[in-house]
């Protein structure tokens, strides 16, 4: 049977390009790839593996019955495509938010809720969840499935690169701009990138003052999870650096455990791996890399045998694990792609 063609919409995004290199790097690029991107793109090429792609112009590229589409442009630009894709037979894993919130689309972690993707009929659009809530729940999935979670802190650190190729751009531009002694000029945040830290730009909310990020993460989390009242806080920021993600996480476990048990739970989860976890160590890694587990400063006051609150740090690759790589592990798990040799 012929392989189905991929169709990786975005491809000049940085999204895109790192679905072209998840691709590669886990055999799907002997099939045909048409490389999808805007009108002022088209006639230009992108790399796969060995190959030179052309650009096609999203507008006038045709999707057939039988591609497997991977979307990574905004959710304004997805919600039409991935309708017009789905209308032609088209199977479609998005990785914007535009379907994050839909229940008739699953929303699926493949280390956390596989099952979700066990629909009838069988699924034709996925949506791919945000990328914090991806590394947050796949290292704690473990936790959940053996003591139970009552209550979930996290405090992320999002590296620009979540804001895309301009704002990758805009830090290396502001960097060498405020290193020779000029002004850090904003254009893709409200803020200056460079040497700085502040909230997550995502629009707040009047009513709650939660910006739009610490939003999904609560919702995706609680969907994902099938605990809709599940207490979980929130604060995201952004950090001057390039790529890959960090969050300090506080968790409550619904009973009294060990830290040998807690450590060995950790040891042998899919999709996690124990070691010492920062940015450069978990850049280009498919792997959710943790780190400190330990009690919880306010544990250290009770009796061991009766502590249940645990702190970790996590670091991962948003734009692999984050966002193409999972994206690709759910085209694999409805079996729209062959899962490969070496596929985790």
């Amino acid at each position: 049977m012929p392989e189905p063609r991929i169709a990786v919409v975005g491809a000049t995004g940085a999204v895109g390009e790192e679905l072209l290199a998840v691709l590669a790097a886990r055999g799907h690029a002997r099939g045909t790839i048409a490389a999808v991107a805007s009108a002022n793109s088209a006639g230009r090429t992108v790399r796969c593996a060995d190959r030179e792609l052309p650009l096609v112009a999203a507008d006038a590229f045709a999707f057939n019955r039988g591609d497997v589409v991977f979307l990574g442009v905004d959710a304004a630009a997805a919600m039409p495509l991935a309708q017009r894709a789905v209308a032609a037979g088209a199977r479609v894993v998005d990785n914007s938010s535009a379907f994050r919130g839909d229940a008739a689309v699953p929303l699926v972690i493949p280390e956390v809720n596989p099952e979700a993707l066990n629909t009838d009929p069988p699924p034709r659009l996925l949506a791919n969840p945000n990328c914090s809530t991806i590394m947050l729940l796949v290292a704690l999935e473990p936790l959940r499935k053996a003591f139970g979670i009552e209550h979930v802190h996290v405090a992320t650190y999002q590296a620009v690169s979540g804001a895309g190729r301009a704002a990758m751009d805009e830090l290396r531009d502001q960097t060498a701009a405020v290193l020779k002694g000029q002004p850090a000029e904003p254009r893709a945040f409200p803020l200056p990138c460079a040497f700085n830290v502040f909230p997550h730009e995502s629009a707040i909310d009047p009513a709650t003052l939660a910006n739009g990020e610490e939003r999904k993460i609560v919702a995706e989390a609680r969907r994902i999870w099938r605990a809709p009242d599940l207490p979980i806080d929130c604060a995201c920021t952004r950090v001057p650096t390039l790529r890959a993600h960090c969050q300090a996480v506080t968790v409550t476990l619904a009973g009294v455990v060990s830290l040998d048990d807690v450590r060995s739970a950790l040891a042998n989860a899919p999709g996690l791996l124990p070691a010492a976890a920062h940015t450069l160590a978990a850049t280009g890694r498919d792997e959710v890399l943790v780190d400190r587990v330990r009690w919880a400063t306010s544990e250290l006051d009770r009796p061991e045998a009766g502590r249940r609150r645990l702190s970790l740090w996590l670091a991962a690759d948003q734009l692999r694990k984050g966002a193409a790589l999972n994206a690709v592990q759910l085209a694999e798990a409805c079996k729209w792609l062959p899962a490969r040799a070496g596929s985790t």
